[in-house]
């Protein structure tokens, strides 16, 4: 397939391999209407359009067999997934949510790896690339082992016979002899089931019962009655995709569309490849309540709008600030960044093109002004004349004066959360990278920081939630992890390498982006620059694992728009923001929203000039609205 055979004249290597591929998925999933694209951002399947990763110019072996697998995963989705089934059997809580979804998902491939060995090959490799690159393999706690990946893996295991993918066993013998003392009746239920979406449900819910989540689990949704059910093994082919379900998945498809990026952050940070990838399919489900709908499950209400006070943090004990070099030894930072610097050959022309447009922008505001008959400074030539004249003249200096352009810190707080991973961060750690040293030679000091936390799930916070007997609504309920990548007043070519951090596997993970903001607001403040912008770079709404499962839905969120309101109204800090396939117009008054995470550089070096070429803001207020979006 990868052979230059039935190519058209001058069309790419890949284009035969590619239509192979949508073929195949649109005969698997039984929708002759499936639309099936490449594109450089993650894989994700919202309705009838399913966007696979794009391929490498030169793609491997095993590039196309992770594409294929990729291909299959979605096509099984649609062609053994029932949404409605789905919506009336889904847990309440979090975390019993999240085994589900995953559970959900290893039916689906299960189902195709048992018929068709191809199939089970492709989806192998696809499951082999997605651990790696989740860096499972270096595994050594529960903290950093997500449990429903551990239970989708071993219930996978139980469903085909096939050990899981070697990259994963690290996840799996942490979690096996927990998961098995518990609910070992209960996954040898789930064997016979599999072609019944309805009975596999009933028995993931026994599974979680099991499994000590049943706090978690709630009431089936009694609305639906079974004979409006499809019945047998068939329920959740693609007939049952018409119908009652097909509004839905109409009605939702919008909705994915926005939410394809940051669907993913409560989940263990999907690369193109997919970390976890079940959250790619939940979208087209429009659960109201589905946890990983940052952004597009989560509707404003009608007093979101307002301050709120009510947030609280259970323990900072473990949270921790930390400089990037204190992270990573420092031939591990020159390997990352020599692999950043790889990935960039393609993008660095034309960040720097940007960059270097930004510059003589910038530069051409910095018209030189002087004080003249000083006493001392530069020798002033004009004045030399009156010397010869007059030699009792005394001698006069004159000094560049002080731009307010050059009296600027600009403080750039980037997303580092796990649907961050892959492209996004790659292309956020280059234009950072470029920008800083831009602005560095423009005189404008520059900070780097990244946001995310130190485990998933809680980390020691939840465990000291967990002994202290479980109090009711804690508040925060994670370790918090700030990095500082580049400080203010480190010079660029000292703090470069820093950056390389950012492509660490299992650095990314999950998001809370009000105290962030707070972080970063804050150490703006101490500064002694005149003009202080912070620039926020994000791809989805705040979510949290932990502290969602046992605060209101709204929790995070709500406490980030106290934030932003107290900053834009009250502070002398300008703040904008950047949202990468996320609204973030929602939250900011001056924001800009992207698409494609190839279009950062422009929206970047766009918003500072325009910032530059402003008068600098007074009183903390920064003029109107201003919000606009980038479309691709």
């Amino acid at each position: 397939m990868a052979s230059n055979s039935g190519r058209g004249k001058g069309e790419n290597a890949n284009e035969p391999f590619k239509r192979a591929v949508g073929a195949t998925m649109r005969a698997i999933s039984g929708e002759a209407e499936l639309e099936v694209v490449f594109s450089s951002d993650r894989s994700s399947l919202a309705g009838q359009k399913a966007r696979l990763a794009e391929l490498p110019r030169k793609p491997s072996a095993h590039d196309l067999a992770v594409t294929r697998g990729q291909g299959d995963a979605m096509a099984l989705r649609l062609a053994c997934h029932d949404a409605k089934v789905h919506r009336q059997y889904a847990p309440e809580g979090q975390e019993a949510r999240a085994v589900y979804e995953a559970v959900e998902q290893a039916r689906c491939e299960s189902i195709g790896a048992r018929r068709m060995s191809g199939v089970a090959d492709n989806l192998s490799a696809m499951l082999d690339e997605r651990y790696v690159r989740a860096g499972y393999a270096d595994v050594t706690e529960r903290s950093e082992a997500p449990l429903e990946d551990a239970v989708a893996l071993i219930v996978r295991e139980k469903l085909t016979g096939k050990a899981p993918p070697v990259s994963s066993l690290p996840v799996v013998d942490i979690w096996r002899s927990w998961i098995e003392d518990r609910g070992a009746t209960a996954l040898e239920n789930l064997q016979s089931r599999i072609d019944n979406q309805k009975d596999f449900a009933t028995g993931v819910r026994s599974l979680l019962a099991a499994l000590e989540l049943a706090e978690d689990i709630g009431d089936e949704n009694e609305d639906q009655d079974d004979d409006q059910q499809p019945e047998g093994g068939e329920d959740q082919s693609s007939e049952s995709s018409s119908g009652e379900s097909e509004e839905m998945e109409g009605e939702d498809s919008a909705e994915a569309q926005e939410s394809e990026v940051p669907g993913s952050e409560e989940q263990t940070g999907e690369s193109e490849a997919g970390d976890t990838y079940a959250d790619d399919f939940q979208d087209q489900e429009g659960d109201a309540e589905a946890e990983d709908a940052g952004e597009a499950q989560r509707p404003d209400q009608p007093l979101s709008n307002q301050p709120q006070s009510d947030y609280k943090v259970f323990t900072a004990r473990f949270d921790e600030t930390v400089l990037a070099e204190d992270l990573c030894e420092a031939a591990e930072l020159d390997r990352l960044r020599a692999f950043l610097d790889k990935q960039l050959v393609n993008l660095q022309g034309a960040v720097s093109r940007l960059a270097n447009r930004l510059q003589r922008r910038l530069m051409a505001q910095q018209n030189r002004s002087w004080d003249f008959d000083l006493e001392e400074g530069i020798l002033d030539p004009a004045r030399l004349p009156r010397l010869v004249i007059d030699p009792m003249q005394p001698l006069a200096f004159k000094q560049e004066k002080d731009t307010n352009f050059r009296d600027t810190i600009v403080t750039l707080l980037l997303d580092n959360s796990g649907s961050m991973r892959g492209r996004p961060i790659t292309v956020a750690a280059a234009c950072a990278d470029i920008l800083a040293r831009t602005l560095e030679r423009c005189g404008v000091k520059v900070e780097i920081l990244g946001f995310t936390t130190r485990a998933w799930k809680g980390g020691q916070s939840r465990e000291a939630w967990l002994g202290a007997g479980k109090p009711a609504t804690p508040g925060r309920l994670n370790d918090l992890r700030h990095i500082i990548y580049k400080a203010a007043d480190a010079p660029w070519r000292r703090s470069r390498r820093n950056l390389g951090l950012m492509m660490r596997e299992g650095l990314l993970k999950e998001n809370i982006d009000g105290e962030a903001l707070e972080w970063a607001h804050t150490r703006l403040l101490g500064r002694p620059e005149q003009r202080r912008i912070l620039m926020v770079i994000s791809d989805g709404a705040p979510v949290d694992d932990s502290t969602l499962s046992v605060n209101p839905g709204n929790y995070l969120e709500r406490h980030l728009r106290h934030v932003i309101e107290a900053i834009e109204t009250r502070s002398p800090v300008e703040l904008i923001a950047i949202g990468i396939g996320h609204d973030v117009t929602r939250y900011y008054r001056r924001a800009v929203t992207i698409v494609d995470a190839e279009e950062l550089a422009g929206a970047m070096t766009e918003q500072l000039a325009e910032l530059f070429e402003e008068m600098p803001a007074h009183g903390g207020r920064h003029g109107g609205r201003g919000s606009h979006r980038r479309r691709a």
